[in-house]
């Protein structure tokens, strides 16, 4: 089988740990169609580096994401989800629902990726392109409700070009939503560690946030949520997490170092 080469070092990270965690704890999240996937991974490298806890942290993303992206689409007849920075999410095939338009964007060589290992389905839409440049939108009806999903995506720009992204989409979703995960200041450093160890040394983070609050007013939008990663994965499987890993979650959740923020996208 062919393997996957010249796309983003990032790319293979996720869908790692979605495969390791619907082998170990299926009961908290179960990705078949990431299972499929498993033998387009270039190496071990990844899974040699990372520990239960890593890989724990990036499932609760997907896992915390799909409650409110399911909770977005039973509220509207029809509606867009858009995946910015899409890679190799699977969200499509684990919520299953014909009653959402969704559409995956990236930069053309990853789109090319996933389409020679996912190929596009009727509702799922591949869209090449930079994901700030706002191109892509042409693609969308901007009138129909959106929530726009960013995943492990927003951390590796800066600020300025966080900001410029929202306030673009604010003047483009006429109904939009903004789903992303962020890490505070000290959260962002572990990150970074993190990446580097499993031998990716050009990817660092920059962006964080401190304060869900303050960053929803200074762009001028309305802050729906924060979220916490690891509530019900802590309830859920309790004693069968390692106790590194059950100890990390508690000071993440408590002292707030990775979080999911939703924000209403309020038009000018």
């Amino acid at each position: 089988m062919r393997k996957l080469h010249g796309v983003a070092d990032t790319l293979f990270i996720p869908l790692e740990a979605r495969i390791f965690v619907s082998k170990n704890y299926p009961e908290y999240f179960y990705d078949a169609k990431a299972l499929e996937l498993e033998k387009y991974i270039p190496d071990n490298s990844i899974r040699k580096n990372s520990s239960e806890y890593s890989m724990m942290a990036s499932v609760a993303r997907y896992y915390n994401m799909d409650q409110i992206v399911k909770t977005f689409i039973d509220k509207h007849e029809l509606c867009n989800i858009v995946y910015l920075g899409a890679g190799l999410e699977t969200a499509y095939y684990r919520l299953n629902t014909s009653k959402a338009l969704f559409y995956e964007v990236d930069l053309p060589d990853v789109i090319a990726a996933r389409h020679s290992v996912l190929g596009e389905t009727k509702n799922d839409f591949l869209i090449g392109g930079d994901l700030f440049s706002l191109q892509w939108t042409a693609q969308i009806d901007t009138s129909l409700p959106t929530l726009i999903v960013v995943s492990g995506v927003f951390q590796y720009f800066t600020e300025e070009k966080i900001l410029k992204c929202i306030s673009d989409l604010k003047s483009t979703f006429k109904f939009g939503q903004l789903l992303f995960d962020a890490t505070n200041e000290t959260g962002i450093k572990y990150a970074n560690k993190y990446v580097q160890k499993t031998g990716n040394k050009n990817a660092l983070m920059y962006f964080f946030i401190n304060n869900s609050l303050v960053f929803a007013k200074r762009t001028n939008t309305s802050l729906i949520e924060e979220h916490a990663f690891f509530k019900d994965a802590r309830k859920l499987l309790s004693k069968k997490l390692g106790l590194y890993t059950r100890i990390a979650m508690k000071i993440v959740d408590d002292k707030k170092r990775a979080i999911l923020v939703h924000l209403k996208l309020i038009k000018k």
